[in-house]
């Protein structure tokens, strides 16, 4: 039997949680969720705990010591994931900025032969609902200039709503990911890339988290920036 899990990760969402976890559940098709935990101090990963005893076979909890980036969180959900023997393999965000649903779309576009499916915000103009201007205006010109700096064909380069199959995770060296923010979503994009995986925009509507905390920082935004240059230098003298 095929299986797919969800891999959201958490800090401090005590307030999107319970009802992100429903949302995936009541939806047609049976998706397993893995909460990779970063001690919430806000109790989040009791919530999931409590939670557990409804959904027992599909509700999965990581916690680790402390805070260490959305990167690592999804590399350890990764690793979680590929041990525990799951075909497809899902990044979402835990605010509803991704819509559940469109789960769906992306588990459709691999199961039609693409090996990473993207929900993307830019592949179908610009579909970003409740973020002021200037935040569009950076993430768009982002995903340009990675296109520029990289040879990627992808609208939507720092997308954070993707499906893996297996085959990628395991062959893209999960080990040697350096990056944990914004420059890791580009970076698991251009590993895929580089191996020539083939890779599918999806277009979705990305919409602002209305509850808790935007993780965003400058030193998320420098990271990216400069971590694309590096991505590309590391490829050029193979030690990608």
């Amino acid at each position: 039997m095929i299986k797919s899990v969800v891999i959201i990760p958490t800090y401090n969402e005590i307030e999107n949680i319970e009802t992100i976890i429903n949302a995936v559940f009541e939806l047609p098709v049976s998706f397993d969720i893995l909460i990779v935990d970063d001690n919430s101090p806000d109790k989040t990963a009791d919530e999931v705990r409590k939670m557990q005893s409804k959904f027992s076979n599909q509700l999965f909890l990581e916690v680790r010591t402390k805070k260490a980036g959305l990167g690592t969180a999804y590399v350890h959900g990764f690793k979680w994931a590929l041990q525990n023997g799951y075909d497809y393999i899902f990044e979402m965000d835990a605010d509803f900025s991704h819509n559940p649903k469109d789960l769906m779309a992306l588990l459709v576009a691999c199961e039609n032969g693409a090996d990473v499916a993207i929900g993307s915000r830019y592949s179908n103009g610009v579909n970003v609902v409740n973020w002021p201007l200037s935040r569009v205006l950076l993430s768009y010109f982002a995903s340009v200039y990675v296109r520029w700096i990289t040879g990627m064909k992808i609208a939507d380069a720092t997308a954070g709503f993707i499906c893996y199959r297996r085959t990628v995770l395991e062959q893209i060296q999960l080990d040697r990911i350096k990056f944990v923010g914004y420059a890791f979503q580009i970076e698991m994009k251009y590993r895929a890339f580089v191996k020539k995986f083939k890779i599918k925009e999806v277009p979705i509507i990305f919409t602002d988290r209305t509850k808790g905390q935007s993780k965003m920082s400058g030193g998320i935004i420098r990271e990216a920036v400069f971590g694309v240059i590096m991505l590309r230098l590391r490829q050029l003298v193979n030690k990608l």
